[in-house]
Formats: structure tokens, sequence, C-alpha cells
């Protein structure tokens, strides 16, 4: 099975970062945004993100229940920062 290949500007690539930096905003949300999977995410973290700036991302995301929709509490029905426009 072949990985789908997603062209994206360095502005798609700014956001899905600040996105995935955001506790509140689900690697789902990202997904329905931008086509690309929480794999696809760590992956784009892995390659833009100076090596330190990865590891502190990743440490603070696994496992972190805000970031993946299954395991959040019923209470959180959004995903969209206060500071998002539109």
């Amino acid at each position: 099975m072949k990985k789908q290949i997603i062209e994206l500007d360095l502005a798609a690539i700014d956001r899905i970062i600040q996105m995935a930096w955001e506790d509140r905003t689900p690697f789902e949300a990202i997904e329905i945004q931008f086509g690309i999977d929480e794999a696809g995410v760590i992956a784009l973290m892995r390659k833009h993100m100076k090596r330190s700036s990865f590891a502190l991302w990743r440490k603070r995301v696994t496992g972190r229940q805000t970031k993946h929709k299954a395991l959040r509490s019923i209470d959180v029905t959004r995903f969209k920062c206060e500071d998002q426009r539109g």
C-alpha cells in the first residue's frame, strides 16, 4: 500500500505545526482540515522542527487526552481555539 503524498505550502505547514502544539486541537481536526493523519503530523513535525523542539512536543502530546478525540471528555465539543478566526 502506497502512502498518499500531500503537497503543502509553507502557510499550511505553519498552521499544522501551530495546531499540533495547541492542547485542545485533536489530531482528528488536523486530518479533517488538511488530510494528514496523526502519523503524518508526527512526520511533518519531525521534518520541520529542531530535534529538541520535536522531542519536547512529543513528550507533551504523548498520552494527552485532548489530542485524541476518542479520549476526550464528552464535555469538550469543539476543537477551535478562541484565537482562531472563522
